[in-house]
């Protein structure tokens, strides 16, 4: 049957995987999806479907998130079976760039080949019970003496169904190359020579709103207006993904696809890099597509990025632990969207559930907190450079926020670096596109940009007393904080702050 043959193939792939040792590196925080109630109350609508991998082996380190959708089993099939075809012996340091390129591209069409072999008994099983169904009847209209099969096609169509988008990192050479299927994302952090911490966001997600997709669809016949009106196919907004036989197979049963020349939705991964990460300081960002849509729907998408690197530079100055920073910076998302559902206030609509979230975060050669610093007691602030974008334009605006970074720490283990994916190499015939440069000129974010902890009152090495209220003197001064935000949104003075 289906799942026996399933779980014999993920038994199989992670059997050799087994002995191959987690990446150090790396820390990965997860939280499970999430809806509220009228009551304020939550609770989780479906099992966890997000996987991620963390390997290193002696020449290159792989990171992976999978976002899984209808169920569980396809993400955990890919994220099982991707390592093994890429960590068993096809890569190794004499490879070039474009062998690299040829190699990610092959697994994930291996891995998909692979698992429509595991339903293969499953949907010939389906066929052959539909045709003996009378046709044009819907299921409930259907006689007695058809409810076993029925119920048997309603179990079928359960296993067979499902899909997952992917995000891959490999560090070869002291190279980075990223692997993009869908809709999640990858960030990289710099720490520049005039001690300014620039991201840039790898590569754009595969919806309607990247025009190079919509390129490549109306290659193959189909009208980018209708794309971008419909924006969902067959329930998901991602334009390529693993697995999804209805979209795989039955396209021609879509509207919106039935005149495409051949599959319109694919697993072809859109690869970028290649590039040298010598003499590099920062770290690297991998997230569900669940992560970043909460973190839009709380703040704004124009916020995403800048959010999500002040969130992870502020815990790395605290914490000692990168699986406790990348736990943390979850559950500050999470926090995040229930405030912003709970104020009632503008996002408040978009915030009524989550979908599952994951975030591995990769360090390079960045130093970690040895968990005693704090701001006040010998903390660095180091202002953040952070390009982004939501459009297509190609002009650059900075938004530089303020983070405090430890002044003293050890470095990771390990001696791999990164750098700016400057050049991407998609797949053949699509554009390069890279990375993002932000359009939003009348963004401004800044908080103190000069380095120099102006933001906090200096306290000296020892830690503030307590008064006789049992509370300590304030060493954060949000005064301009509040004048910024009270312009922003245009309220006075008296609406926000201590009153």
């Amino acid at each position: 049957c289906y799942i026996s043959r399933c779980n014999i193939f993920q038994r199989l792939h992670q059997s050799w995987t087994d002995d191959l040792p987690p990446c150090q590196q790396c820390g990965v925080g997860t939280a499970p999806n999430c809806v509220y109630g009228p009551d304020g109350k939550s609770s989780q609508s479906h099992p966890n479907e997000d996987c991620h991998f963390l390997f290193s082996t002696e020449c290159c380190f792989l990171y992976g998130v999978f976002n899984g959708y209808d169920g569980s089993h396809v993400a955990n099939f890919v994220s099982q079976c991707l390592s093994a075809e890429l960590l068993l012996g096809q890569l190794n340091p004499s490879h070039f760039d474009a062998d690299v390129r040829r190699i990610l591209t092959q697994a994930f069409d291996v891995v998909e080949k692979s698992y429509f072999e595991t339903i293969d008994d499953a949907l010939a099983e389906k066929a052959n019970l539909q045709s003996q169904l009378p046709e044009g009847v819907l299921f409930h209209q259907l006689p007695a003496q058809f409810q076993k099969i029925t119920e048997r096609l309603k179990a079928l169509e359960q296993e067979v169904s499902g899909g997952a988008t992917a995000i891959v990192a490999l560090i070869l050479n002291n190279k980075l190359y990223i692997a993009n299927v869908g809709t999640n994302r990858a960030l990289l952090c710099k720490c520049t020579t005039d001690r300014q911490n620039q991201v840039i966001q790898i590569g754009r997600a595969h919806t309607t709103d990247n025009e190079d997709e919509l390129t490549r669809l109306a290659q193959l016949g189909l009208d980018p207006t209708r794309l971008r009106q419909t924006a969902l196919i067959a329930g998901q907004s991602s334009l390529r993904r693993i697995g999804d036989y209805k979209v795989k197979f039955n396209y021609t049963d879509i509207d919106v696809l039935s005149v495409a020349k051949s599959k319109p939705i694919v697993a072809e991964p859109e690869i970028h890099g290649g590039q040298s990460l010598d003499g590099v300081t920062g770290f690297l960002l991998l997230m569900s597509d669940g992560l970043i849509k909460a973190l839009e729907a709380a703040h704004s998408p124009e916020q995403a990025n800048q959010d999500i690197v002040a969130m992870v530079a502020a815990e790395l100055a605290q914490q000692s632990s990168l699986e406790a920073v990348a736990h943390s910076v979850v559950e500050r998302v999470k926090r995040l969207h229930h405030d912003a559902y709970a104020s009632g206030r503008q996002r408040s609509p978009h915030c009524s559930r989550h979908e599952d979230m994951t975030l591995l975060i990769r360090t390079i050669n960045y130093p970690l907190s040895d968990g005693s610093l704090t701001p006040t007691q010998g903390g660095r602030i180091y202002p953040v450079s952070v390009p982004y974008s939501n459009s297509q334009s190609t002009s650059k605006t900075s938004v530089t926020l303020s983070l405090v970074m430890p002044s003293q720490g050890t470095l990771t283990n390990g001696t791999s670096t990164a750098s700016t994916l400057e050049g991407g190499t998609p797949t053949p015939g699509q554009s390069p596109t890279a990375t993002l440069q932000s359009t939003n000129t009348q963004t401004q974010s800044s908080s103190s940009s000069s380095g120099d902890g102006s933001l906090f009152h200096r306290r000296g090495s020892q830690a503030a007393q307590p008064d006789e209220t049992g509370r300590v003197p304030p060493y954060v001064d949000f005064t301009q904080f509040y004048r910024l935000w009270g312009a922003e949104h245009n309220e006075g003075q008296g609406g926000l702050g201590p009153q």
